[in-house]
């Protein structure tokens, strides 16, 4: 018989944490909403919650081991059972509890409009907390070479002596993975340049990681391509546009019908300024819906802040934390001028270039070390 002493002792112990890891869930084929989500679970058994690729959550305890059962595929008595063995609550409130959480999970999930600190009530860290123990993205640059077409200072080639070859890429992917980075984001340069891309994408979809392209799209607006693409698994595209092209429009017609989430980037500059409501009005009819702006100048402030709010009567979602050119100077950066704004550099992402040296965000010529050659623990560490 248990004594009245150990009954205390069970009753008041402290919680034991779910273990420790990255655990991942892919909606099969026949449900429409498609859902993936990535949870990280850390230490002290807080979570990150990441939402087809596109909306993190910071959760305590609690919601991370709901988020676990969701995963896990645990039915709502299991996870009930599982949920008030633990936090010593009734079976019937733990099962409201976890149904209210997974429904609160699809809403964001299939709502990309919602905001979730306000909608679900979650306790959450601030933005970019300093104490998670890995980033959540990893943008790899894959080369800085550029179509003929483009200047030579359009990438920053000045440091980097050669280029990762196929096999040296996954093996960083790899160890993005098991350092438990769920997000890889491609870019460059132009790494549609690299023979190699499908490939490369295909491998860290293999790992599950959701995988992302940043583009000047010259090759979008070949189908035979775009739909090679499409195939390798690729969850997000950031495609920067040129609004005086016709080939990119014909482009993005290709793009928007299939499966990819879209992001449209635009660097404000003396060409387009003029036209850039028309411009949004344009992509907004088109049926973008995420829309990503930078200027390369100063002299375009005005027309960045009017863009911005022409974006949002329109009502397209506005991304800003991507590593397009002219980087910074962006809406946000405007906006918080004096009174400073977060920064997820070195802390929610990192920057590898072409040679696998990491920095902590694109531009920063801050070397943490080489993923490639380096440990993953003194790279964290130097950051």
């Amino acid at each position: 018989m248990t004594s009245l002493r150990e009954s205390i002792r069970q009753r008041f112990a402290p919680h034991k944490t779910i273990p420790l890891g990255l655990y991942q869930y892919q909606a099969p084929p026949e449900d429409v909403n498609n859902i993936r989500l990535h949870l990280r679970v850390e230490e002290d058994g807080r979570g990150v919650l990441i939402v087809n690729a596109s909306t993190v959550l910071h959760l305590n305890q609690t919601a991370t081991e709901y988020a676990y059962h969701l995963i896990k595929g645990d039915s709502n008595e299991v996870a009930a059972r599982a949920i008030a063995s633990r936090y010593h609550v009734s079976s019937e409130k733990a099962s409201v509890d976890y149904t209210d959480f997974v429904e609160r999970i699809q809403t964001v999930a299939t709502t990309p409009e919602i905001d979730p600190i306000m909608y679900l009530d979650f306790e959450r860290e601030k933005p970019y907390p300093d104490d998670i123990s890995a980033p959540y993205r990893l943008d790899c640059a894959l080369t800085y070479r550029l179509q003929a077409s483009e200047a030579a200072s359009s990438a920053p080639t000045e440091r980097v002596k050669r280029e990762l070859d196929t096999n040296e890429w996954k093996t960083i992917f790899d160890k993005a993975w098991q350092a438990g980075i769920p997000h890889i984001l491609l870019t460059g340069g132009e790494p549609t340049l690299r023979d190699d891309l499908f490939e490369l994408i295909t491998h860290a979809e293999s790992n599950g990681q959701v995988t992302g392209l940043l583009t000047r799209g010259y090759q979008l607006s070949n189908a035979n391509y775009l739909d090679a693409l499409l195939q390798t698994g690729l969850d997000h595209l950031l495609f920067i546009f040129n609004p005086d092209d016709p080939v990119d429009w014909t482009a993005l017609r290709q793009i928007l019908p299939g499966d990819l989430f879209t992001t449209i980037h635009i660097t404000i500059n003396q060409a387009n300024q003029d036209n850039l409501p028309g411009h949004l009005q344009r992509l907004a009819r088109e049926g973008v819906k995420s829309l990503s702006l930078s200027a390369n100048s100063e002299n375009f402030s005005e027309n960045l802040i009017e863009a911005r709010q022409e974006a949002a009567n329109l009502g397209l979602s506005l991304v800003w934390d991507m590593p397009v050119p002219y980087s910074s100077l962006n809406p946000f950066e405007l906006e918080f001028l004096d009174k400073g704004r977060p920064s997820g550099e070195g802390c929610a992402w990192l920057y590898v270039e072409p040679d696998g040296d990491v920095l902590p965000g694109q531009g920063i010529n801050k070397v943490l070390g080489n993923f490639l050659s380096d440990p993953w623990s003194q790279i964290w560490k130097n950051r």
